[in-house]
């Protein structure tokens, strides 16, 4: 099931977009994180949820190549997690 809505990280209080890809598999969480990223603010935060363990080298790779930061990643009962914040735009030349 993918789901995506607004909430608020309860140990910060900073406002992020949860986005839930459980039971896809690669490269499927990366091009739907990807997809709502391009629609986020610079420095808005999402957080991704996704059972396939490709994603954690999947996300770190993504993150390195696209400028977007990597805030927090984890795992729990099998479920992954990863919080991501949107990179600054480039300046247009």
């Amino acid at each position: 099931m993918v789901q995506s809505r607004q909430s608020a990280d309860a140990e910060h209080g900073v406002p992020e977009t949860l986005l839930d890809v459980k039971g896809l598999s690669c490269p499927l969480p990366v091009l739907r994180a990807n997809r709502l990223l391009r629609s986020m603010q610079p420095g808005e935060r999402l957080r991704v949820l996704a059972t396939d363990r490709a994603s954690v080298q999947d996300f770190h790779a993504y993150c390195r190549e696209t400028g977007h930061r990597l805030v927090a990643c984890g795992e729990e009962q099998g479920t992954f997690s990863f919080v991501l914040r949107r990179r600054a735009e480039t300046p247009a030349t």
